[in-house]
């Protein structure tokens, strides 16, 4: 018996057969992807995606919208559901502006300082204040008041939204997974390609602005509250439930308090990805501020640009601030008299409010304003003589954007479009199996083959070259500036605002100046980006690095390690989950941006989403857009790591 259980036990791993190893199956999916792509490629022989494996899906698109606008004034889908909305929309930004005009800008200014006050002091207290009285200062009090009504509706709108969609995926699993796919794409999505689609329902005008607004706004929201939902105390509901709470009352009394914070930071990143959508918006009739910077870069007025650019900024950063501190403040200790002191603040409010309506004084006195747009020119057309060209050694910044050019970007797309479309569709398996799982690795492909299915291969790969080119320079001046962040608190506290300053500027801002210095075409497109994606990539890595454990630090100084030695054996290897969170984002940053880089140049599919809104053409502007989807969700697979399951192997 003893030698039989011997025999078995020797023979054991043996029958287990290769497949038990880990690694096999890991390298099991490429070597199918092997067996099925090589003979496809030669099969399909050349670098451009085959014409046979592509489809056109112009013709149903063309349909869809003829028939769209054939019926918008009389089928009833339209006259009794899409109208009620619209109207709905216009009465309650309507309503919004009307109450912020009767308040008169003394009334607004200071229920804001008000309300800052009650949250988190007299300091943010004082920046709210000086913030909306910089708005008038600037000449832009009423586009900000128009700003702003539109922006509380489109919030509520996308909380509410977001709120149920996060508390669906929050309850049930199943709701959960199906909801995944839905809010990336409507994050990945570019706000170009579902603005056509809703001005053909809604128009142009405030209806349409809203709801494009909504679709980018609820899905932060919609995650967090899912998130929060889901991260609820177990102990704290089983108690609930042994006290015999239905489950309505468990979510009531248990699970929402418990997600108060990421409720708050929901509503909170809500607010700062409504107001990025300011500008966009105004390309549909939104008006307010994001009018004033779109009429600017449509006449290159960096002045007036930044005149209009400086108030959202300002409304972002104290919204910011604000509900910051609201979510710092929940679970402390409650105020003692919180009825009388909201009765004085609310006092207060309307006493400054009839004052100033009685002295007349309803806007902002135009006597109070300040002209920053012709000293601004002035300094950009100094820039721009001085530094466009002719500058010794160096060259000018129309120098570099051409060596860029010639020595980056045109050998990165030449490069990619030289690959058979089959190896391309390799990488990217290899490289999602690499740093994720098989399914990792499959998405990946499949939204890599879809981009050539959808018949705009070439386009894709033109925008994949820029997209790596920027995220290259981001990434490097982003860890070193990081790296000098994370060893010094004051240039940290000194980068601080600065990266406030670009993380909330709007992006058709940057493209301003960078055209007056670098001209037009993808260089400043990609420099655009690379501005827009590097505050997050700082603060990401400076996170990272200072959260390594300090114990680690010090043993390995206490062994005589130098501060480089600790930064790159010690510090960057512990801060890796960090580092590739940063290389995520700056990934989805600077798509983002490259695509609007389609206005000034940029090319490839950016400028088939801007040219689809331009000219009403569905099929150009969804299409590039999908591709974009499948871009940016193949880069987020490949960028971003995927726990495997122990003991699975996979």
């Amino acid at each position: 018996m003893t030698a039989v259980t011997t025999l078995v036990r020797k023979a054991g791993p043996a029958t287990r057969g290769p497949l038990s190893n880990p690694a096999v199956r890991r390298l099991l999916p490429l070597a199918l992807a092997v067996i099925v792509l090589v003979p496809l490629g030669i099969t399909f022989a050349g670098s451009n995606w085959p014409d046979s494996l592509s489809v056109d899906p112009s013709g149903p698109l063309g349909h869809a919208s003829d028939w769209i606008i054939d019926n918008r004034d009389s089928h009833p889908l339209f006259l009794y559901f899409f109208g009620h909305i619209s109207n709905a929309v216009v009465l309650s930004v309507r309503g919004v502006y009307l109450v912020l005009l009767a308040g008169g800008w003394a009334g607004v200014t200071a229920a804001a300082g008000l309300i800052a006050w009650r949250v988190a002091g007299v300091r943010l207290a004082l920046g709210a204040v000086a913030a909306f009285a910089a708005c008038g200062l600037l000449g832009m009090w009423v586009p900000t008041m128009q700003t702003l009504a539109l922006m509380v509706v489109a919030v509520a709108a996308s909380v509410a939204v977001g709120a149920l969609l996060g508390l669906a995926a929050g309850l049930s699993d199943r709701t959960n997974r199906a909801l995944r796919p839905v809010l990336d794409t409507m994050q990945v999505l570019p706000a170009f390609a579902y603005l056509l689609p809703v001005v053909l329902v809604f128009g142009i005008g405030v209806p349409a602005a809203v709801l494009a607004t909504v679709v980018y706004a609820a899905p932060p929201m919609a995650r967090l509250t899912a998130l929060g939902l889901r991260g609820a105390d177990s102990g704290v509901m089983e108690a609930a439930a042994s006290l015999g709470a239905t489950a309505r009352q468990r979510l009531l009394t248990a699970r929402l308090p418990l997600a108060r914070k990421e409720l708050l930071l929901g509503v909170n990143q809500s607010i700062m990805m409504a107001l990025s959508m300011a500008v966009i918006a105004s390309v549909i009739g939104a008006g307010g501020l994001g009018d004033r910077v779109y009429q600017a870069l449509a006449s290159v007025d960096v002045g007036a640009a930044l005149a209009a650019g400086i108030p959202i900024v300002l409304l972002a950063v104290v919204l910011d601030r604000t509900a910051g501190a609201a979510g710092e403040r929940i679970g402390t200790e409650p105020d003692s008299r919180p009825g009388l002191r909201r009765a004085l603040a609310g006092v207060a409010v309307v006493a400054v409010a009839v004052a100033g309506r009685l002295a007349g004084r309803l806007t902002w006195p135009d006597d109070w304003t300040a002209d920053i747009a012709e000293p601004v020119n002035r300094a950009v057309d100094w820039m721009t003589a001085h530094l466009y060209s002719g500058v010794p050694v160096v060259g000018g910044t129309a120098d570099w954007a051409a060596h860029f050019t010639t020595w980056v970007l045109d050998p990165v797309r030449q490069g990619l479009q030289a690959l058979p479309w089959w190896s391309v569709l390799l990488i990217v398996g290899v490289l999602a199996l690499l740093i994720g799982t098989w399914r990792t690795a499959l998405t990946a492909v499949v939204a890599m083959a879809a981009i050539g299915v959808l018949g705009v291969w070439d386009p894709a790969l033109d925008t994949l070259s820029q997209v790596l080119a920027a995220v290259a320079v981001t990434l490097v001046l982003g860890f070193a500036v990081a790296v000098a962040a994370a060893r010094s608190t004051r240039l940290e506290r000194l980068l601080r605002p600065v990266l406030d300053i670009f993380q909330t500027m709007p992006q058709f801002v940057y493209l301003i100046p960078v055209v007056a210095l670098f001209g037009v075409g993808r260089a400043p497109a990609v420099a655009a980006a690379v501005v827009y994606a590097l505050p997050a990539v700082v603060r990401i890595t400076t996170q990272g690095l200072r959260g390594v454990d300090p114990a680690a630090t010090e043993s390995s100084r206490s062994l005589g390690a130098t501060a480089t030695q600790q930064l790159w054996q010690v510090q960057l290897p512990l801060a890796r989950p960090a580092l590739l969170l940063a290389v995520n984002q700056g990934v989805v940053l600077v798509l983002a941006v490259v695509i609007i880089g389609g206005l000034v140049g940029g090319g490839a599919l950016g400028y088939d989403v801007v040219f689809g809104l331009a000219q009403g053409d569905l099929a150009t502007g969804l299409v590039a857009g999908a591709a974009i989807v499948c871009l940016g969700l193949m880069l987020d697979r490949i960028t971003q790591p995927t726990e495997r399951r122990a003991g699975k192997g996979a």
